[in-house]
């Protein structure tokens, strides 16, 4: 049995079909399963049902698959451990960022942070909040960025900052003569909002304190967008709430249209989250402080100013 051939078996587990897990594996098929069958004969077991389209993981196979990420995951551990004791902070590094994080932080860090840490290699991808957890899980990213809390029992979450929301309200909207916001001056029914599967919406609600209003509305419309928000705001047809740095780059004109909330403000938890086998470390904690420092120069207040949203329930 080998580290290798276990990997093949994660691959073809999570692909269900061998040709693609070679791919995925750099390999061609036939050694794959070539590789695979000899395991099976050495374990005298079958892992794969290969008689189903798709292939399915047998019984006993899945608790194989189980234990190979166990096993995976500790022999990346050995590589990991040195390279700490070294001091070295380098190499490949997977992180996943969350759509409404990603166009304001990624510009902020990532320049700094490569040309602080030029061995490191940063494969960055935009992932909702389900993709990420999901792909920690499974081994495929070596930390992400995202909302919090998440309460995930196999992850860690180690907040980097807390970002206010602003209001954006139009001239001609009711609480554009107010000077700071409370929530409980917001009408759900009078907000323009992310769509269903952004954590941001979900915040939203949460600050809301009028979810049981049953006002017609004129119209109903969910975007993916803060830009479309922004621009529906700006012809007059609702507000929305926005990321404090997401406003920080909208046109004088724009600006005149923020209005902040009241202490406490409303804010989300950002967090660097990762899995609690806890690999890369050195990594993480150079992405997390990178983060903190320059975060720090821009958003300044004390915990005891803000709530999550996402705690409000």
């Amino acid at each position: 049995m080998t580290i290798t051939q276990l990997k093949y078996v994660l691959a073809v587990a999570e692909y269900r079909n061998f040709t693609t897990a070679s791919e995925h594996c750099f390999v061609t098929q036939p050694t794959l399963s070539m590789q695979i069958h000899k395991l099976e004969e050495e374990l005298e077991i079958q892992i794969f049902n290969r008689n189903k389209k798709p292939i399915e993981v047998t019984e006993v196979g899945k608790k194989i698959v189980n234990q190979a990420k166990t096993i995976v995951n500790e022999s990346s551990r050995i590589t990991d451990i040195v390279q700490q004791e070294k001091g070295y902070i380098g190499g490949e590094f997977k992180l996943g960022i969350i759509p409404t994080i990603m166009p304001s932080l990624l510009p902020l860090f990532l320049k700094s942070f490569n040309k602080k840490y030029p061995e490191v290699e940063l494969i960055i991808n935009e992932l909702t909040t389900e993709e990420i957890v999901q792909k920690l899980k499974d081994g495929h990213l070596d930390a992400a960025i995202a909302a919090t809390p998440l309460q995930e029992d196999l992850l860690k979450e180690a907040p980097i900052y807390y970002e206010p929301f602003v209001g954006l309200v139009h001239e001609n909207h009711r609480l554009f003569d107010q000077k700071d916001l409370t929530p409980q001056d917001l009408d759900v029914d009078d907000l323009l909002l992310l769509e269903d599967g952004h954590c941001f919406k979900e915040s939203v609600l949460n600050i809301c304190s009028s979810l049981n209003n049953k006002k017609t509305k004129k119209f109903s419309l969910q975007s993916g967008s803060f830009d479309t928000l922004i621009k529906l705001t700006d012809e007059g047809l609702g507000m929305t709430l926005l990321p404090y740095l997401n406003s920080m780059d909208l046109s004088e004109s724009k600006q005149k249209l923020i209005r902040e909330f009241k202490s406490p403000y409303p804010a989300r938890e950002v967090s660097i989250i990762y899995h609690k086998a806890g690999l890369k470390l050195q990594i993480i904690n150079a992405l997390k402080e990178e983060i903190s420092s320059i975060i720090r120069g821009i958003i300044a207040f004390s915990d005891v100013d803000i709530v999550s949203p996402l705690k409000m329930k």
